[in-house]
């Protein structure tokens, strides 16, 4: 209760010196009966204008990063900023993040994974192209896709049923183990009836 009576008092003061007027604060503080020691050391903890738009100026920051997906840095940052009428330098914006502990992150370039030369030389495609089974259960087909996520990007591994084109069997994780997969046609393998020869296609 005490905070906010500070509180008021401060507004009235500062709307009365913005109007050329001087507010008595000390005979607000006794008509409302709190102590002139106790508001002066709550002033001591009331943000400056400065702070003020230096918060406002990271919040907004902050909206930017996110809706980037984290990838700006201070000199997009920077740009949007200016095309909101803020007037701000790049050097300031950087500083900013800074403090708030973000930055710019690069998302590495799709790359073929390593492969076992040995292992893969005995593969073939025996699929050849022929994307429509006569039957359920005799072709699959497994893909892996990554999704962004507030905590980063997460792998989503999938397996389809050609015949049908549904997923039968998917899995998320955080590597592009090859565990991941083996997982998901295993979960493929507990849901559907696997008797006759089957085809397993993957890129």
């Amino acid at each position: 209760m005490t905070q906010a009576i500070y509180h008021e008092v401060y507004e009235k003061a500062e709307a009365a010196g913005k109007k050329g007027r001087r507010a008595s604060v000390s005979g607000m503080l006794r008509i409302l009966g709190v102590s002139r020691s106790g508001y002066h050391a709550w002033l001591k903890t009331v943000p400056t204008d400065t702070q003020q738009r230096k918060e406002h100026v990271k919040a907004k920051i902050k909206d930017i990063y996110n809706d980037s997906k984290q990838n700006y840095g201070a000199p997009k940052i920077t740009k949007e900023l200016r095309k909101e009428g803020e007037i701000i330098a790049e050097r300031t914006v950087g500083k900013y993040m800074k403090e708030m502990g973000i930055k710019a992150q690069w998302v590495k370039p799709w790359t073929i994974t390593t492969k076992d030369s040995d292992f893969s030389n005995e593969l073939q495609n025996i699929l050849d192209e022929q994307f429509n089974p006569d039957r359920p259960n005799a072709v699959w087909c497994s893909d892996i896709t990554y999704i962004w996520t507030v905590n980063g990007f997460v792998y989503l591994t999938s397996i389809m049923d050609l015949y049908s084109r549904k997923i039968i069997a998917w899995t998320l994780s955080d590597t592009l183990e090859v565990s991941c997969v083996i997982d998901s046609i295993k979960k493929a393998k507990a849901s559907r009836r696997t008797d006759l020869p089957l085809i397993i296609h993957s890129d």
